[in-house]
């Protein structure tokens, strides 16, 4: 029997209800919709995590106690995005707001949603990464992206070239909406022993964490690793993830014999930032690079491009070089493997600095607050 009275039961506020959809993904996307479907499922909202069978199994969304729904929802468009359109609208019955996130949901999202369509849902669309394309396929995706930015009632940008790249283009609202990475867990392993596996040999070691995919520019990574064969002890570069360009990565640091691991994916990253030295980034763009996070919170020294929205997460607690520039890379490695004393300042002011950023708690309170922004429950 349902508690109390029509009337009692009639007054008390709906439940709010939200379906987070997600495209396919392995990376920062998917682990930013877990961390917000952890935290609102915790604050009572009925979670829907909607995309491709094989992010959930990946993130495990129903971990969280969301339900998730299958829609399938590529990386590139296809013909099948209209089951993509009719599955989505299925799965948003009932719901009070709809959170698309990346380009390719918030276009299927937007199909689905409608801007004319009886008993409309607010749609709000997190753009995590930039458009890098170029020539016809960059043409092609700059106009989708524009497609998506206007049809939602809000964009939430994870940077701020994001944010004023969503006013360009016509957004009606859009705001900076950081993505916190979720704590790391303490490392398993001591130092000595990470090492140990990594080198077998005192030698200084840089790490790399993330996908071998050409906006992390590991070729201009490799370039730099070229002139650290001249130093004395030669530093390893280790590097974390696992992608498309493993094959040729690999090819090349046999053929130039470079003093480079691919380690593939790895699950461990905790036990990796313990035993480096220095944590370096080469990318193209970065919005709010994990990693970066993840290494400035354990005291880790960064060495990364000045691209997208690292600037402004780092602060003065990280070396900036420009993109591309692989000499102006390996040699602030190589100064900062010669100077102690700037590793520990940085450090230092890498733990302060993360201080500063909004935690995964701050984030969820955030979408929250746009959620009930939007309209009554």
């Amino acid at each position: 029997m349902a508690d109390g009275t029509p009337q009692e039961r009639a007054s008390k506020p709906a439940r709010l209800r939200a379906v987070l959809v997600l495209a396919t993904a392995v990376g920062g996307a998917g682990a930013h919709v877990r961390s917000l479907a952890a935290g609102l499922t915790a604050r009572g909202v009925a979670v829907t995590v909607a995309g491709p069978g094989s992010v959930e199994e990946h993130f495990r969304f129903t971990d969280t106690g969301a339900r998730f729904a299958e829609v399938e929802i590529s990386t590139a468009p296809r013909p099948a995005d209209v089951a993509a359109v009719r599955a989505l609208r299925e799965a948003c019955a009932g719901a009070h707001v709809v959170h698309a996130h990346g380009l390719r949901a918030g276009l299927v999202a937007g199909a689905a949603v409608g801007r004319h369509r009886p008993g409309r849902r607010p749609l709000v669309l997190t753009l995590h990464n930039a458009v890098l394309a170029t020539g016809p396929k960059g043409v092609l995706t700059r106009l989708m992206e524009g497609r998506a930015v206007r049809a939602a009632d809000v964009v939430l940008g994870a940077s701020g070239d994001l944010v004023a790249r969503a006013r360009k283009l016509g957004a009606s609202d859009a705001r900076l909406g950081p993505v916190g990475a979720p704590p790391l867990p303490p490392p398993r392993r001591d130092r000595d022993a990470v090492r140990t596996e990594l080198t077998g040999a005192d030698r200084p070691i840089v790490l790399a964490v993330g996908r071998l995919a050409p906006q992390k520019a590991y070729p201009v990574l490799l370039d730099a690793a070229q002139d650290w064969k001249g130093l004395d002890p030669v530093p390893l570069l280790v590097v974390a993830g696992d992608g498309p360009l493993r094959d040729e990565l690999q090819a090349r640091i046999d053929a130039d014999y470079l003093p480079v691991r691919l380690l593939g994916h790895r699950s461990d990253v905790a036990d990796l930032l313990a035993g480096a030295d220095i944590a370096v980034l080469a990318s193209e763009w970065e919005a709010r690079s994990l990693v970066v996070q993840e290494a400035l919170r354990a005291g880790v020294p960064v060495v990364a491009t000045e691209v997208g929205g690292t600037p402004e997460l780092v602060g003065d607690a990280a070396v900036l070089v420009p993109y591309g520039d692989s000499a102006a890379l390996g040699s602030a490695v190589a100064d900062l493997l010669e100077d102690h004393r700037k590793r520990e300042l940085l450090a230092e002011l890498g733990r302060v600095q993360a201080e500063s950023w909004p935690d995964e708690r701050d984030t969820v309170e955030q979408v929250l607050s746009v959620y009930e922004e939007l309209g009554p429950l």
